[in-house]
């Protein structure tokens, strides 16, 4: 699955599904992503990511903050490449 390129990213404000819990695990350090059918464990980046889709925020706020945060640069082709793959997993609305 390629990225899409930044120019093709609306400005959305992505939301997590309410279906989905998003729940940090303090012993083991860790993101999952509760729901009735069951559990998904998230990798560091992916639980960033989530934890920031609350609806509020427009995806380049998102980018930016986990830029600031990992004291990085693009970023944006990996988040956006996640986020489509959030959708198509129904996880962010």
């Amino acid at each position: 699955m390629m990225p899409m390129p930044a120019d093709a990213v609306p400005n959305v404000r992505p939301r997590l599904n309410p279906l989905f819990l998003l729940h940090w695990e303090p012993g083991e350090q860790v993101y999952v992503l509760l729901y009735p059918q069951g559990t998904v464990k998230l990798n560091p980046s992916a639980g960033e990511i989530l934890s920031r889709c609350d609806g509020t925020r427009e995806l380049d706020e998102i980018i930016d903050e986990l830029e600031a945060l990992f004291n990085a640069s693009g970023l944006a082709p990996d988040v956006y490449q996640f986020i489509d793959h959030a959708r198509q997993r129904g996880w962010v609305d």
